[in-house]
């Protein structure tokens, strides 16, 4: 490693590290999962399932439509396993995927008169390529989280598409509970307005964040 890292603090070190670690690992899962490895599609999915089903449950509220929105989700990253970046996390895939099956859901309820009344302007356009759409959204999701400082990147990558608690976040990272909180808010607060003053048209790219983080 160059020196540049090693006059970075030793808090800030063991946390680029972790994050490299991880970064190395995911991409080994990536790599196998792309040639048809069932065994690292079960790991990813025992790694992001919680997170994944929140994301969800917060967009419809049934928890029935909840679990199987979040099989379609893990079923859709199987069928696209090849597709996926294996340079880039499964997360942030994971979590347009997640928002899109969602609105698509609810979209379909409010067409059945069955329930919803709350962001039905915000929902997807049919006419949008699918995979055109996942994409556009994803870069959105990780040029706003690139921009985070690392430590604060680490923690909203935790808790927000990880699904952690703040305990472990706490731990993993070397700080108290209440710094987890008070990062994770600052960072939340940071990602919206990112996003509102950098993408200012496309009104579905804009909303797939201020849907999710608004109640955070």
């Amino acid at each position: 490693m160059n020196s540049q890292f090693h006059n970075l603090r030793p808090s800030i070190q063991s946390v680029l590290l972790r994050y490299m670690d991880g970064a190395k690992t995911e991409i080994s899962l990536l790599h196998d999962l792309a040639g048809g490895s069932f065994a690292a599609f079960e790991t990813l999915y025992h790694q992001y399932k919680q997170a994944v089903y929140a994301n969800i449950y917060k967009m419809v509220r049934q928890p029935e439509a909840a679990e199987d929105i979040l099989q379609e989700v893990f079923l859709a990253l199987w069928q696209n396993r090849q597709k996926v970046h294996q340079d880039k996390s499964v997360a942030g895939w994971l979590f347009v995927v997640s928002y899109n099956k969602a609105a698509t859901y609810l979209k379909q309820q409010l067409k059945s008169a069955i329930v919803l009344d709350e962001y039905p302007e915000n929902l997807p356009q049919e006419e949008q390529d699918e995979d055109e759409l996942y994409h556009i959204q994803l870069s959105v999701v990780e040029d706003a989280i690139n921009h985070l400082p690392a430590r604060k990147k680490e923690v909203f990558r935790l808790c927000r598409l990880e699904g952690r608690p703040y305990e472990e976040v706490a731990e993993i990272v070397g700080i108290s509970v209440p710094s987890v909180k008070d990062y994770l808010k600052q960072s939340t607060r940071f990602i919206k307005s990112y996003v509102q003053g950098e993408y200012t048209s496309g009104l579905t790219t804009l909303s797939l964040l201020i849907i999710f983080l608004e109640n955070y």
